[in-house]
C-alpha cells in the first residue's frame, strides 16, 4: 500500500510539474506577443495632426508596412481605429486557419493575428474584405468591436483606417449587428461570412440590406454599389458561436 501511495504521489507531482510548465509557457507566449504588438504600435504615429512636429503620418505607416512585408509577404497592410486598441498588422494566409494562432512572424500565438479572409481581395472594389480577429479578455485584438453594441461608442468611433504600403484608406461604418456561425443544414439564413464576392449590384444590395435588417441601431449611413465594403468579425458570447459584425464602406 505504501508503494502504491508513493507512486500515486509521484504521478500527481509529475502532472503538477507539467501543468505548471504549460501554464508558464502560455503565459510567456502571451507576454511575448503583447510586447511584440506594443513595439509595432509604437512605430505608428497618431493620425491626428501633430502641430509641434513635421511628420508625414502616412509615410511613416507605409514604411512600417513595407518593413513588415520584407519579413512576411502575407502582410497586406495595417488596420487602425483611433482611440481603441485596434492597431495591428493585417495578414492574409492561404486559408482561414493559419493566422488564427500565429503572429505576423508565423510563430505560435494565442492572440493570433488580424487577418483577411482568404477569398477577399483588398485591392478589388467588388470584394467585400472580410477581416477576422480574436476577442481577447485583455481587450487585445478585436475585443473592442464588442463596444459597438453601444451606439454612443459608435458615434465616437465611426471611421476605420487601413494602410497598404502606398495608400491610406478610410472606411465609414454602415451597420453593426450580432449573428452567429450557422450549421450546414440550416436553410434560409444570412451567411455573411461567405459574402466576399459583391461583383453584381444585386449581390451588393442583398448584402447591405440583409446586414441592415439585423442592425443594432440606425447609423444613418447607407452604402451603394461601387463603394468597397469591409466586414470586421469577432466572437461574441451572448449565444453559441455568436459573432459581432461591423460593416463599413470606403470613403477615401
Amino acid at each position: 500500500m505504501k508503494i502504491k501511495k508513493k507512486y500515486k504521489i509521484m504521478g500527481l507531482s509529475i502532472i503538477l510539474v507539467i501543468l505548471i510548465g504549460c501554464l508558464s509557457y502560455f503565459a510567456f507566449i502571451n507576454f511575448r506577443d503583447k510586447k511584440l504588438n506594443q513595439e509595432l504600435q509604437e512605430n505608428i504615429p497618431s493620425i491626428e495632426i501633430i502641430e509641434d512636429k513635421q511628420i508625414d503620418v502616412n509615410q511613416e505607416v507605409f514604411k512600417t508596412v513595407i518593413d513588415l512585408q520584407n519579413e512576411n509577404t502575407d502582410v497586406k497592410g495595417w488596420i487602425k481605429i483611433n482611440d481603441t486598441k485596434i492597431n495591428y498588422p493585417l495578414l492574409q494566409g492561404i486559408d482561414n486557419d493559419y493566422y488564427l494562432n500565429r503572429n505576423y512572424q508565423k510563430e505560435y500565438s494565442s492572440y493570433g493575428s488580424i487577418f483577411i479572409d482568404k477569398d477577399s481581395n483588398l485591392d478589388d472594389v467588388n470584394s467585400n474584405v472580410i477581416i477576422y480577429g480574436h476577442s481577447m479578455k485583455d481587450q487585445e485584438m478585436f475585443q473592442n468591436l464588442l463596444n459597438y453594441a453601444n451606439k454612443e461608442y459608435y458615434d465616437s468611433h465611426k471611421i476605420i483606417e487601413i494602410y497598404t504600403n502606398n495608400e491610406a484608406r478610410k472606411y465609414e461604418i454602415v451597420t453593426v449587428f450580432k449573428s452567429r456561425v450557422f450549421y450546414q443544414d440550416e436553410q434560409n439564413v444570412f451567411r455573411y461570412y461567405y459574402c466576399y464576392d459583391l461583383s453584381s449590384e444585386e449581390k451588393y444590395n442583398d448584402y447591405v440590406n440583409n446586414s441592415k435588417n439585423l442592425e443594432l441601431y440606425d447609423t444613418g449611413v447607407d452604402a451603394h454599389f461601387g463603394e468597397q465594403l469591409i466586414t470586421l468579425i469577432t466572437c461574441e458570447y451572448s449565444e453559441d458561436n455568436g459573432r459581432m459584425v461591423v460593416v463599413a464602406k470606403r470613403i477615401s
